[in-house]
């Protein structure tokens, strides 16, 4: 069961939310909260899996509660929620600490992938704003087509992964958690965890959300 925590200023939204929440298979919603300042509160007293964090809270904004939640929780998940789609929303979100980002325009079957994913540690991005994720790194379907080659892709490689964590790296980048990652690569569960671990440590990646961005901006994958 995913113990979430909804932080979410507009009343009505958030009644919405609880709903989906609450009738949602493997998800307990254990709070609310209307501001920043209540969402830092209540992830101290409930210490809960995954937050749901909008970003236009008042007294507190959403980057600004994620940095402080990340300072004394750092294991605790936690996704952007919101309309927001600027650059400097995203990237400050993810600089504060965020695992996800999703837009409030998201189906309800996306939002509850979303929360699952982040949960067992994948890096989620909306494909609505993957685009400008791509552009700010500078990431093109060409370049992507051109450093993926198999030449391209080793002489990109200077962090010291084998080809076996490229493999998993590419995954992790389409979104597979270990189970999956396993399943595809016909290896156990234990090794996939194992080669995520050590594809953090070589790319200095504390999140796999991190960890897939930096692997696009290289040219890894």
């Amino acid at each position: 069961m995913i113990n979430v925590l909804l932080v979410e200023d507009h009343e009505l939204y958030r009644m919405g939310l609880s709903m989906l929440l609450s009738k949602a298979e493997d998800i307990n919603l254990v709070a609310e909260a209307g501001d920043g300042i209540e969402g830092v509160r209540k992830a101290k007293e409930l210490t809960p899996d995954v937050i749901l964090m909008d970003i236009g809270l008042p007294n507190m904004d959403g980057i600004e509660a994620t940095l402080k939640i990340k300072e004394f929780l750092p294991e605790v998940k936690i996704l952007i929620f919101t309309s927001r789609d600027s650059e400097h929303d995203i990237f400050e979100s993810f600089k504060a600490g965020a695992d996800g980002y999703i837009m409030k325009g998201a189906s309800p079957e996306q939002t509850i992938s979303a929360i699952k994913a982040v949960f067992e540690g994948v890096g989620w991005i909306d494909p609505a704003i993957a685009k400008v994720v791509f552009s700010n790194i500078g990431v093109n379907k060409t370049k992507v087509e051109s450093l993926t080659e198999p030449n391209n892709r080793k002489d990109k490689n200077i962090y010291g992964l084998t080809e076996r964590e490229l493999d998993v790296l590419s995954l992790m980048v389409d979104g597979l958690t270990n189970p999956q990652i396993a399943e595809k690569l016909v290896i156990t569960r234990a090794t996939a965890k194992a080669h995520v671990h050590s594809i953090l440590q070589k790319l200095c990646a504390t999140s796999r959300t991190q960890a897939t961005v930096m692997a696009m901006k290289e040219g890894l994958v």
